[in-house]
């Protein structure tokens, strides 16, 4: 596809009202490529020039961008800078502003304003003081999404503590390793919670969490569900250690270096990995990319369908609060109890900035298209995706029928460990179906081949050649292994992110999935996407999930599980249609061994497939931890089709 075939090009008004048209104005830049040319040329200038067009408030200013006399791997930015995120996202707001719009499983709704949120996040501050916990110590929030868990977040920040948030889908020993890495202090946990109707107390698997974890002092326990669930002596509820707190409280002066929060990446083998965020580091690329990247404005009201425990939940939290929007915080499943559910979200809250990734969409799409023609969507001026690459049909109907064809899909790639986006469109740029345009503003990312030359007009190494404010201040207390995972491959001066990447002629990038999912067969590499992609395209085919298996004479081959849109059922003739249909996108060199019929795919909570379990079940291996699977029955599922 040539640039005269773009999807969707920018209005003048889209143009004229970007927060990054006021940035290059002020600074000279007169395109888009020039503005990606400079920012990543030189960095400190672009975070120095960002930070205060952005309008970031410090108690005291920093004296140097940054310093990487220890090697680009331990780079500390904002150097004397004094700051905290609090102050910055709640401190400055308009009170009366509505801060967050939650609906519950159960079809429940409450607002906050940002006076409340405010009043909730000291009362949250005050209760950790008053339990002993001091600055640098860790935090564990193991708690649904509600309203409550923004002030636990914001009030680890506020008075200086680390907060570690964990899925409230994860079982007790996924729970005790991270609160035992992080040697957390006080757990924030729910009774229960409540996910597609199901009831579930949450309460016993942080008892048995916190066993394991003689660090743990205290357990506070919201009552979400209002059920009965066993009370010990560290125990305290909700409202009688928050609740009755006072509602007002400082806000520590933090060094811009400070630990502000530590995610584990959530893999199925393997320790989990803590990735450290400071206060300065953080901020700095979360406001850059809703500011810049979304145009996020302070009338707007931003939903991305998440969990904390994912990176995206800070990153949302952050941000909208940091522009003064309205955050949209959803406990349940997109299409339950109907599957309109989403889209009822969005007419009722008016949502301006829908974020979404595309397993979820391909589950929604599976539905008859009046469920998303019933709901007035015209609110909506940004979509957004993240997680994994798109198929091209799902890409379409998300810009045709949710965004109607108005609105730009800012398809945006990073992680967790530099909490934010190596790559990243802006609005004011036109796109082309699936592309992620370019590198995210202040990344100097590449694509290089084997031998760490950049390549273009070919699959390679996604490769970051600078440093970014916001990369994991190492692995928590695995100092070694974060330098093998990222520093390893194209030397000490080269961030290697294990993803599959690709320039076009036209100076666009596309993502083709991890570089450790790849599949080589007789020497073709692909990536389980575009075999996946292939398979969606069928009118029978709502998900598809592809491996590579070992094979005698071809090295590898290919596997493919897919499950089934209604009103179609597995057959012999159908799966020879299926094969055929990757050989006609493919050639057949790639055809797949074989396609296997299944009723659902293993997931994360934020609807990522794992192809690692898969591909282990197929094997007959061990399957590893299964503690980021939210669907554990689908594990059997691959057995049974095998």
């Amino acid at each position: 596809m040539r640039v005269a075939e773009l999807l969707w090009t920018p209005t003048p008004e889209i143009v004229e009202r970007a927060s990054v048209t006021r940035f290059m104005r002020r600074h000279g830049i007169h395109d888009y490529d020039e503005l990606v040319r400079r920012s990543n040329a030189d960095t400190s200038w672009f975070w120095d020039a960002a930070l205060k067009d952005l309008g970031v408030r410090w108690f005291e200013p920093y004296t140097r961008v940054q310093d990487s006399s220890k090697g680009f791997a331990w780079t500390r930015w904002f150097l004397d800078g004094r700051i905290n995120i609090v102050a910055n996202c709640l401190d400055a707001r308009e009170p009366r502003r509505p801060a967050l719009a939650w609906e519950g499983d159960d079809g429940a709704v409450r607002t906050w304003t940002y006076a409340e949120l405010r009043r909730k996040t000291a009362q949250v501050a005050n209760a950790l003081l008053k339990l002993g916990v001091r600055k640098g110590d860790a935090v564990g929030i193991y708690m649904p999404m509600v309203p409550e868990i923004v002030a636990v977040f914001f009030g680890c920040l506020k008075m200086g503590a680390v907060a570690v948030p964990v899925f409230s889908a994860f079982g007790a020993p996924a729970l005790a390793a991270r609160l035992q890495d992080a040697e957390a202090k006080v757990l924030f946990t729910a009774d229960g919670v409540s996910r597609r109707g199901k009831r579930t107390p949450l309460k016993p698997e942080a008892d048995l969490a916190v066993r394991e974890c003689p660090s743990i002092r205290n357990v506070i326990v919201f009552r979400r569900l209002g059920i009965e669930v066993p009370m010990g002596p560290k125990d305290l509820l909700w409202e009688d250690a928050v609740g009755a707190s006072p509602a007002r409280a400082a806000t520590a002066v933090m060094e811009a270096e400070d630990t502000a929060l530590v995610i584990y990446t959530s893999g199925t083998t393997g320790k989990p990995k803590g990735t450290v965020h400071t206060h300065a580091g953080a901020l700095a690329q979360v406001a850059k990319e809703l500011g810049y990247g979304f145009d996020l404005k302070e009338h707007d009201v931003f939903f991305w369908v998440t969990d904390i425990g994912w990176m995206m939940g800070p990153w949302e939290m952050i941000g909208a609060a940091y522009f003064g929007a309205t955050l949209v915080l959803f406990e349940g499943a997109p299409n339950h109890p109907n599957p309109d559910r989403l889209w009822e979200i969005v007419e009722r809250h008016r949502v301006t900035h829908l974020g979404i990734s595309p397993t979820a969409i391909r589950l929604l799409k599976a539905s008859p298209l009046d469920w998303v023609k019933k709901h007035d969507l015209s609110s909506l001026r940004i979509l957004g995706s993240t997680g994994e690459p798109w198929d091209p049909d799902s890409y379409l109907w998300t810009f045709e029928h949710v965004g109607g064809r108005r609105c730009p899909i800012i398809n945006i790639s990073g992680g967790t460990e530099i909490l934010g986006c190596h790559l990243m469109p802006l609005p004011i740029t036109g796109l082309k179906p699936c592309t992620l345009r370019g590198p995210g503003l202040g990344m100097d990312v590449d694509v290089f081949d084997d031998d760490g030359k950049p390549i273009r007009g070919g699959i390679g190494h996604l490769v970051c050649k600078k440093p970014a404010p916001s990369m994991t201040k190492g692995f928590l207390k695995d100092p070694q292994r974060y330098l093998d995972t990222y520093f390893s491959k194209f030397g000490p001066d080269i961030w290697y992110h294990g993803d599959w990447a690709k320039v076009d002629e036209d100076g666009y990038w596309f993502l083709h999935g991890r570089s450790d999912d790849t599949i080589k067969v007789a020497g073709k590499r692909v990536g389980p996407a575009e075999v996946e992609g292939a398979l969606i395209e069928h009118p029978a085919v709502a998900e598809a999930a592809a491996i590579g298996v070992p094979h005698d004479l071809k090295g590898e081959t290919i596997v493919c599980f897919t499950v089934l849109k209604p009103g179609h059922a597995p057959s012999e003739p159908l799966r020879a249609a299926l094969l055929e249909q990757v050989v006609k996108h493919l050639g057949k060199t790639l055809k797949p061994e074989k396609v296997l019929f299944v009723r659902m795919l293993p997931k994360t909570r934020s609807a990522k497939i794992i192809r690692g379990a898969i591909r282990r079940r197929y094997l007959g291996q061990p399957v590893g931890d299964t503690a980021s699977v939210e669907n554990p029955d689908s594990i059997e599922e691959i057995a049974r089709a095998v």
